[in-house]
């Protein structure tokens, strides 16, 4: 496998953020996004927020120093929840999976929770793959695809000492 890290997000990475979050096929997995993923205004107005959040912890992932997609953990609810965005050219090689291993390595707060819609067999591979597991299901509105979808809500649980 290539050499993956995360990194601190920086300015200079907005760009590719932006063009992997309107790409359509991943759009259409993650059905869960943006209004209008081509709104670069109000792209830039929730990156700043999340950028100025204290709660918000944001990575690029690389691979092999180049950009890969984006990582983060933040609460919602109470509830600490991570998330994951691989970039086209980067998926199906672990990218993910270990850029998740990663993300909750650096996250000391237990549980944590994740959503991925039903359909996204990936997302939902990389989930359980680093030990996360189903929790509940849900139907919501899904912009990404314009209509109701099914949504699963896994948790990873603290490790208890025996």
């Amino acid at each position: 496998m290539n050499h993956i890290e995360l990194r601190a997000l920086d300015d200079d990475d907005l760009d590719a953020v932006f063009e992997m979050m309107r790409d359509p096929e991943a759009i259409a997995m993650a059905a869960f996004t943006a209004q209008d993923p081509d709104d670069r205004a109000a792209f830039d107005a929730w990156i700043a927020r999340e950028r100025a959040s204290d709660d918000v912890l944001s990575f690029v992932v690389t691979e092999n120093g180049g950009f890969a997609g984006t990582a983060a953990s933040f609460t919602v609810d109470g509830d600490r929840e991570v998330t994951f965005w691989i970039a086209r050219h980067a998926r199906g090689r672990g990218v993910a999976t270990e850029a998740l291993r990663l993300l909750i390595s650096r996250e000391p707060l237990r549980p944590l929770f994740a959503r991925a819609a039903a359909h996204n067999a990936g997302a939902i591979a990389v989930l359980t793959r680093n030990g996360f597991t189903e929790v509940s299901r849900n139907v919501d509105f899904a912009p990404g695809v314009g209509r109701e979808v099914e949504e699963v809500v896994f948790t990873l649980l603290p490790v208890l000492d025996g």
